[in-house]
This record gives structure tokens, C-alpha cells and sequence, in this order.
């Protein structure tokens, strides 16, 4: 097919050529936005990070994106609720870049940040009786109406075998399908609940919630930010994980290294580390 008429004086284009040149016009602004595109990213200026955690992450997560975000601001950051059993699954297939979880994953290829310390608390209202309590046995616990998450987890089914060791029954009253729930309807005096501190501290502050400890059932854990090792990551994902472990060495203040693979367990603060 001919692209120009040399009949003419000058050369002009037929309509072929006329066709191929709107057409390489095109490709050349597409390269051109292409190539910006790729600039913005490796200069942090846009991408997109996904994170899943389940409600108990939220408040570990919070102020380490909000870090982030002072120095990545037009990042999106997507964060998906995700059940912790679910997130070794989901970081390993690629669809999440990082996830947060309290427990070591299992796989080789997971790697994981230890973020920061928690601990599960008895949870009522100030004007329970155990919010006078430096601290609270299992059997007065189980005594009282309880507030459950619906879920199974480590710290119910941990609950549970307490119960039959200690042959007392558990009060469980209400069942609910959300830590946001189970927060209001303790706040609300309807029972007492176990939860992770971390996630009552809100609360706790504004003298909503009394967290009292009960030493049968603290089950001390690190919040732990997991991601695929050997994957390439992104820019903003390699940004967020630079940040990641610097707050972890501010958040847990104990200088050591706080990248880990499955077989390197985190570890615990005593009470008086805590107090400190």
C-alpha cells in the first residue's frame, strides 16, 4: 500500500499514510505517558499499596501509615479486611503486598517485621467491679457474662480449655461478629470481654474501658507485618517496609533485628520492660 503521492510537488500523504501517521502519533504520546507514568512511580509520586489485616491490626497500622503517608503522600494505600488465618495465602499468591498478623507464618518464602508487642486484657466498664482490680482470675472472669467474638481464635480456644481444666463454665451471653461490637456492648455494661489491648487503647484513654490483666490468659504476641521474600517489590512497597522497620525499632525499643523468618520466634517484653 503507498504512503505517498510523489505525483504531487511536494510529496503529499494518502490516505493510507494519513491512517499511519494518526496512528504513530498515538503510539508516540502513549510512550511519552508511559514513560511518566514510570518516572512518577520510582520517584514515589503514585502506586498503590494492599495491605490485609483483620480489626485487631487496625490500630498498629494506623500510625505506621500515617508515617508513611508524610513521606509518601499520594500513594494509595488499600486496605482489605482479611482474615489472619487467609493472609500467608494471599501475600504468597501476590494479591496483597503485605499482611498483618499476630502468629509466625509457616511458609519459607514469608518473611515478617515484628511491628509491636500486645497482649490480651479483660475488658469492662469502669463501673464493673473489676475495674477496682489490680488484676483478675480466670474462674471470676468466667463467672461473668461474657461477650465472645464469633470467630474462633487462639485466645477463645485457649478460654476454653481453661474452663474445663479449672471445671468452670463459661458466662458467654452475646456473640458477636465484630471487635467494634463487642467494644460498644462491653462500654454499654452488658458483660466483659477479652481483647487485645492494642485495640482497646482508644478507649482506655478517654476512661471508657478498664483493661484489667489476667495472668492465665495474657497470651503476649507480636504484631507482626508479613511479605513474600525473593518477590521483587514495588517502590512505594519497598518505601513502606524501610518504614516498617525503622517504627518497629522506635515502637518495641529493644534495637534488634526485627525481620524474621518463620523459624525465629519474636521476643516477649517482661512486665518490668513493659512498665518501663
Amino acid at each position: 500500500q503507498r504512503l505517498f503521492d510523489r505525483a504531487s510537488n511536494p510529496g503529499t500523504l494518502t490516505e493510507a499514510g494519513k491512517v499511519l501517521r494518526d496512528y504513530a502519533e498515538r503510539v508516540v504520546a502513549l510512550a511519552d505517558e508511559a514513560y511518566r507514568s514510570v518516572r512518577e512511580i520510582e520517584q514515589l509520586q503514585r502506586g498503590r499499596l494492599l495491605i490485609g489485616t483483620n480489626d485487631a491490626g487496625i490500630p498498629t497500622l494506623l500510625p505506621l501509615l500515617q508515617k508513611f503517608h508524610k513521606l509518601c503522600p499520594n500513594i494509595l494505600v488499600d486496605i482489605r479486611r482479611v482474615h489472619a488465618r487467609h493472609i500467608p495465602v494471599e501475600v504468597l499468591h501476590g494479591n496483597l503486598d503485605f499482611g498483618l498478623m499476630t502468629f509466625h507464618p509457616r511458609d519459607r518464602r514469608l518473611r515478617e517485621v515484628a511491628l509491636a508487642d500486645d497482649e490480651m486484657v479483660v475488658v469492662g466498664s469502669p463501673r464493673h467491679r473489676f475495674a477496682k482490680q489490680a488484676e483478675v482470675s480466670f474462674t471470676e472472669w468466667a463467672q461473668e457474662p461474657i461477650i465472645f467474638h464469633n470467630d474462633p481464635s487462639p485466645a477463645r480456644d485457649r478460654a476454653m480449655r481453661l474452663a474445663e481444666e479449672h471445671n468452670a463454665p463459661l458466662n458467654v451471653r452475646v456473640a458477636i461478629p465484630t471487635l467494634d461490637g463487642i467494644k460498644l456492648a462491653v462500654e454499654m455494661g452488658m458483660g466483659v470481654s477479652l481483647l487485645p489491648q492494642r485495640y482497646v487503647m482508644s478507649e482506655l484513654r478517654r476512661k471508657q474501658l478498664v483493661a484489667v490483666p489476667m495472668p492465665e490468659l495474657r497470651l503476649p504476641r507480636a504484631v507482626r507485618l508479613v511479605y513474600r521474600h525473593g518477590r521483587r517489590l514495588s517502590h512505594s512497597a519497598r518505601a513502606f517496609l524501610d518504614i516498617a522497620i525503622k517504627y518497629a525499632h522506635h515502637e518495641r525499643g529493644n534495637g534488634g533485628q526485627q525481620i524474621r523468618d518463620h523459624r525465629s520466634p519474636a521476643p516477649v517484653r517482661n512486665s518490668a520492660q513493659r512498665r518501663a
